[in-house]
């Protein structure tokens, strides 16, 4: 086991799935030379050459569209979206193309395409570079959309990724990318977890949390704040957003009978909304209270000053696990 940072671990991934197949490449705004904006890429051009890690103009249609190009010709293509915000020009592209060339074709055409999104806020930055846009690829047929966590599924996930021949829309949080972990660098692709599957990152009794993301780290602290009142909360990092692993999660769930699910994305129609549909329809009998989910706020991203009411936090997490466990809590305080 080696500790590294998530942005490492997420370097080394690309490195390992480079050496293992070179067809493996990588694409997109300032990732060779400078070796992005975040420095994931720092050190590969050395590496592999600037045939293989190519700088790319600054158009992000343009990038994926020439993905798509390389896929067809046998490629495995993996670009960078250098922030969350600047995905939106390639939407056309990743929903028109990336996401249905395969089913178009009747199978005889493959997109093992790539998307890496530095993702989400808590950077102090603002619109355009900390936005969550997860619940528009959820909802697009044919792609797989997954978010990592801890630098372990960094590095295990990204090579999982690169190596499906399906599309993945790969989620980084980029506020994660300094924070350090042990990665097992040396196990064999097929002896992980498969990226898919869901994870109890800490098991619980009284109530189940859903989450991804950054929001593992706070859903941790909330759980062990909760414990001083003794509260015992099971949290679940789903890492795979589509398909989503519903056995453990209603394993969880039928067990504890009560569910809070947290994002950082807007509520409406988002993530959390589906999960919560799909718990219900499976887990109807089992649920104790109404499932609730904590999430941020149906805005467009805020300014950095005010980043902190935006985001999910611990408070905000167990107010609504008191909600579900009918613990005094905000909404009775407030005479509701």
């Amino acid at each position: 086991m080696t500790e590294m940072t998530l942005g490492k671990a997420l370097g080394a991934g690309l490195a390992q799935a480079m050496r293992d197949d070179d067809k493996v490449v990588i694409l997109g705004e300032d990732i060779g030379r400078l070796g992005g904006v975040f420095r994931i890429t720092d050190g590969l051009i050395d590496e592999f050459g600037a045939a293989r890690v190519i700088d790319t103009p600054l158009a992000e249609s343009g990038i994926v569209g020439t993905a798509v190009g390389l896929a067809f010709r046998g490629y495995r293509p993996v670009v960078e979206i250098q922030f969350d915000g600047f995905v939106y020009p390639a939407f056309d592209q990743i929903v028109s193309q990336v996401a249905k060339l395969h089913y178009r074709t009747q199978g005889r055409v493959k997109m093992p395409i790539t998307i890496r999104i530095p993702w989400a806020g808590g950077i102090g930055a603002a619109e355009h570079h900390s936005e969550s846009p997860e619940a528009y690829f959820v909802h697009t047929a044919g792609l797989r959309v997954i978010a990592v966590s801890n630098p372990q599924d960094a590095y295990r996930c990204l090579r999982q990724a690169i190596a499906s021949d399906d599309p993945v829309i790969f989620f980084e949080p980029k506020r994660l990318y300094h924070h350090k972990g042990e990665v097992d660098l040396d196990s064999p692709l097929a002896d992980t977890v498969p990226m898919g599957l869901a994870q109890v990152v800490r098991q619980g009794s009284d109530a189940t949390v859903l989450t991804y993301g950054a929001m593992v780290s706070t859903a941790l602290d909330a759980a062990a704040a909760a414990e001083e009142d003794g509260i015992d909360l099971e949290i679940i990092d789903l890492r795979s957003l589509s398909p989503v692993d519903y056995d453990t999660v209603a394993a969880s769930v039928r067990r504890t009978g009560r569910v809070v699910v947290v994002h950082e994305a807007s509520r409406e129609a988002g993530v959390a909304a589906e999960v919560i549909a799909s718990v219900t329809e499976r887990c109807f009998e089992y649920l104790e209270a109404a499932p609730l989910r904590v999430t941020g706020h149906d805005i467009p991203y805020p300014p950095a000053k005010l980043e902190k009411h935006h985001l999910p936090d611990l408070d905000r997490i167990l107010d609504a696990v008191d909600r579900v466990l009918d613990r005094p809590n905000s909404m009775t305080e407030a005479g509701a």
